[in-house]
């Protein structure tokens, strides 16, 4: 692998690390506190205010288009597993399964560059 797409993937890595914390820290503060009634909750907070509710649909359809990317992606490149990335989204974070599945996009591009190299 050549030291760009070693960086790429480290990139993508260390982002996803970031965000995984990033956003379950701020998770687990959300659902440990003793009033909040699980999802349902949640989903009124991420529509609390019209500054929220942009953010939130901004985030929707951001991981929709994503998604399409992904599916495209996967087929084109035959990276397996797909739909795990995409439940990733739904149950981990979009900014955590997106940047996963570009690492593994990034992979997947560098060995067939290497294979390519060869012939």
């Amino acid at each position: 692998m050549r030291s760009r797409d070693k960086i790429l993937c480290w990139t993508y890595g260390l982002i996803a690390f970031a965000a995984l914390i990033a956003t379950w820290s701020q998770n687990i503060r959300f659902f440990s506190r003793s009033h909040d009634n699980g999802g349902w909750d949640f989903l009124k907070a991420c529509y609390a205010n019209p500054a929220a509710g942009s953010i939130t649909n901004d985030i929707l359809l951001l991981t929709l288009a994503a998604w399409v990317f992904m599916v495209v992606e996967a087929r084109r490149l035959h990276i397996r597993y797909v739909w795990a990335y995409i439940v990733g989204c739904m149950l981990i974070a979009s900014s955590v399964a997106v940047p996963l599945f570009l690492l593994a996009r990034q992979r997947k591009l560098a060995r067939q560059s290497s294979i390519e190299q060869r012939f």
